[in-house]
């Protein structure tokens, strides 16, 4: 059966906007947005585009992000500027903007462009149009509801999500980040309608979360799923543990992202 349906060509939607390399985090900042434009350069030139549907995707606007992130938190990403930024003292920290998620030009049409590509993507999944969707510009899956975390300000991964619910049941989110996935698991923590599976890097490390008896709350215990992981673990042995989750997805999981 492996093998059959391993023949099956896979149609691949790839979405990418050149403009998101041009934005710039500040000087010594680990987040470097043009890693996306490299990323794409080394898939063109080694010609995988050609077996890929290209898009660039259509920016989302108010009413997409606020479906998980909150108006007045919204509202600061799309006014707050680093000319006006100290008008706005009381907002950096209610909503944890500064060192690690700094204001810099264009910060708003940044989280869209991000937001953008998972959310198109995740609709022609739904249309079903698509296998399998590409978003080398999101992933930014610290994020909360109305809190910047760990160099994220949109979570576009939580956005794809409730894309995806529209037309499914349930939804199987597995992250491989070294970071525990903790903005996603948290917006879905107390449904059973998504089960969110993290393989991560446990102990002193961002953001300290993800323990393997966090296992979700009320209906979405046990939708919660924690593995962590500590210094030394080699491809062998993560392969070991990624397998054995694989047996989640004969649950009558609908779709996976």
């Amino acid at each position: 059966m492996n093998d059959v349906l391993g023949s099956i060509k896979k149609r691949v939607s790839y979405f990418y906007d050149a403009e998101i390399g041009n934005y710039h985090y500040g000087p010594n900042h680990p987040m470097k947005p043009h890693r996306v434009r490299m990323t794409h350069n080394l898939v063109t030139n080694y010609g995988l585009t050609k077996h890929m549907q290209i898009f660039r995707p259509n920016l989302v606007g108010w009413e997409d992000l606020t479906r998980f992130h909150s108006d007045d938190y919204i509202h600061f990403l799309r006014t707050v500027t680093p000319d006006n930024m100290n008008n706005y003292l009381r907002q950096l920290q209610r909503f944890n903007v500064g060192e690690d998620c700094p204001v810099f030009d264009g910060l708003f049409e940044f989280c869209q462009l991000s937001a953008s590509g998972s959310i198109g993507g995740a609709a022609r999944l739904n249309d079903n149009n698509a296998d399998i969707v590409i978003n080398w510009g999101g992933g930014l899956h610290h994020a909360k509801r109305s809190e910047a975390s760990g160099f994220c300000y949109v979570n576009d991964c939580v956005l794809g999500i409730l894309e995806l619910l529209k037309e499914h049941a349930r939804v199987l989110y597995i992250d491989i980040d070294i970071h525990h996935g903790d903005g996603v698991e948290e917006a879905f923590y107390t449904t059973n309608r998504v089960m969110t599976v993290s393989f991560h890097k446990y102990g002193e490390y961002f953001p300290g979360t993800g323990d393997i008896k966090d296992v979700g709350y009320g209906d979405g215990k046990n939708y919660s799923v924690n593995f962590p992981c500590r210094d030394g673990m080699d491809d062998e042995s993560f392969t070991t543990i990624f397998r054995a989750v694989q047996s989640i997805k004969k649950c009558g999981i609908d779709k996976n992202t």
